[in-house]
């Protein structure tokens, strides 16, 4: 069987739908919450620390900011997107179509990053509103924010698969991804941080993808540009092995 292309339009087209019946909500709160952060972390934070490593400080939390909204959104489309049909029993279906695995995982992987990369560009305009940005690669920068989403987009679809109720859904990315942005670097460098505590940070993957994006806008990060891209990649090829061995195994896919 050939690649089935109208099935994964129909997939991607549907979950895009979803999404545009739903813009608002989906579009305000994060915007609303980049401009709360800024004027938190900005004027407060700001007025005490001018520049970090040369750079303002309302500028130099862009790209932590951006990445925080990335990462959070795309685990939420890409998670409720597989668990809604398994919810709802709708997955059988769909397993049941002339559809691949792989073909089945580019539709809601692809929606779900599709997503958050539009609102990683509008968080991104959003932040000009507040500081003057400068993004000294943009093509890496636009590059980077395309595989950071289809990365963190796969590792949702594993906890929409893996969970077994909308509790679930919000565990991981509450209470483990959103802190490991807090400790990143989002906010800060972490050459900032005593010797120790900076080699410790070094074992947080979440210090690697932020990095990598603020070095496309500035031209300079925690760890070198190749170290980023490397980790991120190999969180990518992880997370679709995850996701390919669900599928060949079936697991909490059938029943």
């Amino acid at each position: 069987m050939g690649f089935n292309g109208r099935g994964v339009w129909a997939i991607y087209r549907f979950e895009m739908a979803r999404a545009l019946r739903t813009l608002w909500q989906s579009v305000a709160t994060p915007v609303i919450t980049t401009a709360l952060y800024f004027v938190v972390f900005g004027s407060a934070i700001g007025g005490r620390m001018q520049e970090v490593d040369g750079i303002a400080y309302g500028a130099f939390i862009v790209p932590g900011l951006i990445m925080l909204s990335l990462f959070t959104q795309s685990i939420f489309n890409a998670s409720f997107g597989i668990y809604f049909p398994k919810f709802t029993g709708t997955i059988y279906e769909i397993l049941s179509a002339p559809v691949s695995s792989l073909e089945i995982v580019m539709a809601y992987v692809g929606a779900a990053a599709t997503k958050s990369a539009i609102l990683g560009l509008i968080i991104l305009a959003t932040a000009g509103f507040f500081v003057p940005l400068e993004v000294l690669h943009p093509v890496w920068m636009l590059g980077f924010l395309i595989l950071v989403s289809l990365t963190f987009s796969l590792f949702g679809f594993i906890i929409g698969v893996w969970a077994n109720g909308f509790e679930q859904l919000n565990f991981i990315p509450m209470l483990i991804v959103t802190p490991l942005t807090f400790l990143g670097g989002a906010f800060y460098s972490i050459d900032m941080l005593p010797p120790a505590w900076r080699a410790i940070t070094l074992f947080n993957p979440v210090v690697y993808l932020i990095s990598g994006f603020r070095w496309t806008f500035y031209g300079q990060g925690d760890v070198s540009i190749g170290v980023s891209l490397l980790a991120t990649a190999s969180f990518f090829a992880v997370c679709l092995a995850v996701v390919m061995w669900m599928f060949k195994t079936g697991y909490r896919l059938k029943a």
